[in-house]
């Protein structure tokens, strides 16, 4: 039996080596000068090269191996760039703060705004809620009247009066005071988003504390009913329509009709046959009475209440609609779908219920956080200069106005000139006569882009997601400038040096075969033959296309069809098998129609002069330079720095949870 000093000093030695072992993102795959690239800075870097880590663990070492090669004279080029003091380059800098504003703001609005906002309508969407509403009409003139009795009939309810009865004392909305006060079923996404909010803060049997406002006028809400959410469901149905073909209405032969169906279904008859038979909607019963998928709301209320019920395979009782009597069958149901299967449509959604409240919201979160305010005595000022004027750069107490302070920020300050500097962008105020109210908003416009912008510009230092953003464009940025001055200010693109290189190259520089052509051409073989008997009898070939050939688009220009390789179409396949300028074919059939050919010019194969291939001669010329006077700066570098790769510890790559 092993000792407790063993058993001790063996359990000190595990520990000892596991804690001396790399960690996995430590492992070092290359060195260069006093640098090191680790696993954990390889990995990153190959995973957004080729999109997913689930990729990258599907790619084969030599794939890995090529891409470190990559890396490494990558990082060594950001390292020269350090050297060389890009830093602190005041050009490179102000578009880095330029490029940084600008995505910025974007990446604000759509990670800190859109995402949590779409999120949380994802989430509520699961669900669907039962909800009834008294509304009172919101007239401008009278709305502290309505907000005053909305708010006592509220305050009755709250002490026991009956919501159904308030309903049928004060509701405005007709449609739902007939159904003390329902409108039915409602999900997220389909109501004003005030509406919407009170009722997701409020449980089934209770009414939302407070009188909401919408663009709808004042409602006091009830939610009656909470339940899981069906999307769609597919469904079919037999009708009996109340109303005949020739237009009489017969209720009781319907009713005749419906039960005799109904009890057929009993006895085992199926379904799709007895829609196809006895069904009066023309536009499924020969589908079996199939109405595809559906959502909530989309057919009448009695039918969507019915169909909503029912279990797949579930067969409805008979149900009354305005149209007839139906028998509904559920044939199947569609699951919630996963965020990113819904997630442009969430977005639509948002983008049209609610996305200016949030976005507003959102804005106003910023202006307290960095303490903005408007002057109001330099706003006031603004005002007594503008009589009559309009909201433009070209104010004309413009030189007395520009220097004064109009809002602040973050301990900045932005003038009147300025303002009316940006101003122009804000078509929504831009060119209108100035006003309290116009003045007011413009400046709460174009302050925003201020504000945003700033949000923007601190953004590096709470968000590491972005910081990588930015750390990325920033090599971007130092790599293209390397490109610039180590290689494409150094590629001489002069005649002569061009000119060299096609002699050098000239090979790669071919025409193939290629011919011009006349052709006539008519839809019917009793007139190309006459056409063809006229050449025969001397006609000009040319004068006789011009004004006879049929084809579509080729009347205007006589026909001719200019030099090209055999693979352009058909007919100048055709064409080539003339052998001399001049020759013309006999009548031939083609795609809807007859032609007779004549050959016009035959451009045997041949290698290009140089002013034929001066085009792609640049091109290849430039981008043999490139890579020429790449691998002599990579060398330079590599002298410089002496890279040392590790390539075995490749083989550890994105095995660390595997």
């Amino acid at each position: 039996m092993p000792s407790r000093l063993v058993i001790l000093f063996s359990a000190g030695l595990i520990f000892l080596l596991s804690s001396c072992a790399t960690e996995h993102s430590e492992i070092v795959l290359a060195k260069y000068d006093n640098n090191k690239v680790t696993m954990g800075d390889f990995e990153k870097a190959y995973t957004k090269n080729v999109g997913s880590l689930e990729q990258a663990k599907k790619d084969s070492l030599t794939k890995l191996k090529n891409f470190l090669d990559l890396y490494v004279n990558f990082k060594m080029k950001l390292r020269d760039a350090l050297v060389r003091n890009y830093e602190n380059d005041p050009s490179l800098n102000a578009e880095l703060q330029d490029y940084k504003g600008k995505v910025g703001v974007s990446y604000i609005l759509e990670r800190y705004l859109v995402n949590p906002a779409i999120k949380k309508l994802y989430e509520r969407r699961k669900w669907e809620y039962r909800v009834s509403h008294i509304m009172f009409k919101a007239d401008p003139r009278e709305l502290k009247e309505k907000e005053a009795l909305a708010d006592a009939v509220l305050d009755s309810i709250k002490k026991g009066a009956s919501f159904e009865d308030m309903v049928q004392r004060y509701s405005d909305d007709t449609y739902s005071k007939q159904n003390n006060g329902d409108i039915y079923f409602i999900t997220a996404g389909q109501v004003p988003i005030e509406f919407e909010n009170a009722v997701y803060e409020t449980e089934p049997g209770q009414v939302f504390p407070k009188v909401v406002k919408t663009s709808f006028g004042l409602h006091i809400i009830k939610v009656t009913k909470k339940q899981s959410r069906v999307p769609e469901i597919r469904a079919s149905h037999i009708v009996a329509a109340f109303r005949s073909p020739d237009g009489k209405v017969d209720t009781a032969a319907a009713k005749a009709k419906i039960d005799s169906v109904y009890e057929k279904l009993k006895t085992g008859e199926d379904f799709a046959e007895l829609a196809k038979k006895y069904s009066d909607d023309p536009g499924s019963k020969e589908k079996g009475g199939d109405l595809g998928f559906f959502g909530r709301r989309t057919m009448v209320k009695p039918f969507d209440e019915a169909a909503f019920e029912l279990n797949i395979g579930q067969i409805s009782d008979i149900i009354t609609t305005n149209f007839g009597f139906h028998i509904i069958k559920l044939i199947d149901k569609r699951p919630y779908p996963t965020f990113e299967e819904d997630k442009d449509n969430l977005k639509k959604i948002f983008q049209k219920q609610g996305y200016n409240i949030v976005h507003e919201n959102f804005v106003d979160s910023l202006r307290n956080k960095y303490n903005y305010q408007v002057n109001d005595s330099t706003e006031n000022y603004v005002l007594s200069k503008s009589d009559s004027v309009k909201l433009d750069e070209n104010h004309p107490a413009l030189e007395e106005l520009k220097d004064l302070p109009l809002f602040s920020y973050a301990g900045k300050s932005v003038s009147v000139g300025e303002f009316l500097g940006k101003v122009s962008e804000k078509k929504n105020y831009y060119g209108k006569i100035i006003n309290k109210f116009i003045l007011d908003d413009a400046i709460r416009a174009v302050s925003e882009d201020y504000i945003l912008e700033e949000a923007a510009l601190g953004l590096e230092k709470t968000d590491p997601e972005f910081a990588s953003l930015m750390d990325d464009y920033k090599n971007g940025i130092y790599i293209f400038k390397l490109q610039e001055d180590e290689i494409w200010d150094k590629i001489k693109t002069d005649s002569a040096s061009l000119y060299q290189y096609y002699l050098d190259t000239k090979s790669e520089y071919n025409l193939p075969l290629r011919i011009s052509f006349v052709e006539i051409y008519s839809t019917k073989d009793s007139l190309i033959n006459y056409y063809y008997n006229l050449l025969q009898d001397g006609a000009d070939f040319d004068s006789l296309a011009a004004l006879k050939t049929e084809r579509p688009g080729m009347k205007q220009k006589s026909g001719k069809y200019s030099l090209d390789s055999l693979g352009s179409n058909s007919l100048y396949q055709e064409a080539a098998k003339l052998e001399n300028p001049g020759d013309y074919s006999k009548p031939f059939k083609n795609a809807g129609g007859y032609s007779i050919l004549k050959l016009v010019e035959k451009d045997l194969p041949r290698t290009k002069t140089f002013e034929e291939a001066r085009a792609d001669v640049s091109g290849k010329y430039q981008e043999s330079e490139n890579k020429r006077l790449d691998q002599q700066y990579i060398e330079r570098l590599k002298k410089r720095y002496e890279p040392v790769i590790y390539y075995s510890e490749l083989e550890k790559a994105f095995q660390e949870n595997k």
